[in-house]
């Protein structure tokens, strides 16, 4: 399919065998049909949202031994699946930094424009998407196949006691490569992080590419169409006039409610 970024392979699933996953959470595993079963990630992370992450998210709540304000806690699964741009060594399971890190709730290469077509698509209209953000022409977004990106949120590192009504300073995703490794990512409010088990590495969404650009003189029109697509795995391009910061991608499947 044209322009659908993070292009991933879902696999149809007669018979699921399961493997273990942190705290008790279970993703089906895949085994490879055919080379045609390739789909565009809307489809895979539709899918995702349904059945896998029925199987992935227990309805119980489980025992919290990492943090002393709560004893039990449960897993929300989110409506659709959300996007962290996360930056840190891929193969740790702990850091800091968690505060340089983004936040996308909806899919951004859907919404994004072109580098090609940023002069008629975005320059054109005082650098606002048809999607409704804005372009930061000092501060931007580029995915793989050269699709210009809403700049993500800040990721958020606060969590509320629904009961109690207290303010946790730190906050739990659900987060996968959707590989092998489904694991909770803990960030905290001073900025730390910690994965239950796996590394940066095993939750990183390899096909899906991001990296911010800045600068005084980085412009969409300095980029090197060539460039792009960017093959998973690799680095994003760099761009004339540009400083530019790869980030890691990681599907967020749901939270911890704390209770």
């Amino acid at each position: 399919m044209k322009s659908v970024p993070c292009t991933a392979t879902l696999l149809i699933l007669t018979t699921l065998s399961h493997f273990r996953a942190a705290d008790g959470l279970t993703l089906p595993t895949s085994q490879k049909q055919s080379s045609s079963l390739v789909h565009s990630r809307r489809f895979a992370l539709s899918t995702l949202s349904t059945a896998l992450l029925t199987s992935l998210l227990p309805n119980a709540a489980l025992a919290d031994t990492n943090t002393t304000t709560t004893k039990k806690r449960h897993y929300q699964r989110y409506p659709s699946i959300r996007f962290i741009a996360a930056l840190g060594d891929p193969a740790s399971s702990s850091g800091n930094g968690a505060e340089t890190w983004g936040l996308w709730r909806d899919d951004p290469g859907p919404r994004g424009v072109y580098l090609k077509d940023y002069d008629r698509i975005l320059g054109s209209k005082d650098n606002v998407a048809p999607a409704g953000w804005k372009f930061d022409p000092t501060d931007w977004w580029v995915e793989e196949h050269g699709l210009i990106m809403s700049t993500p949120e800040p990721l958020p590192r606060k969590s509320l006691n629904k009961d109690t009504k207290e303010i946790i300073p730190q906050k739990s995703y659900i987060v996968t490569g959707d590989r092998e490794v489904t694991s909770i990512l803990t960030v905290r409010d001073n900025g730390s992080w910690e994965l239950e088990n796996g590394s940066l590495y095993d939750v990183t969404h390899f096909p899906c590419r991001s990296a911010a650009y800045t600068g005084k003189t980085c412009a969409p029109g300095n980029a090197n169409l060539r460039d792009f697509p960017v093959k998973p795995g690799a680095e994003m391009p760099g761009i004339n006039g540009c400083s530019k910061q790869d980030y890691a991608v990681l599907f967020v499947l749901g939270e911890v409610v704390y209770s």
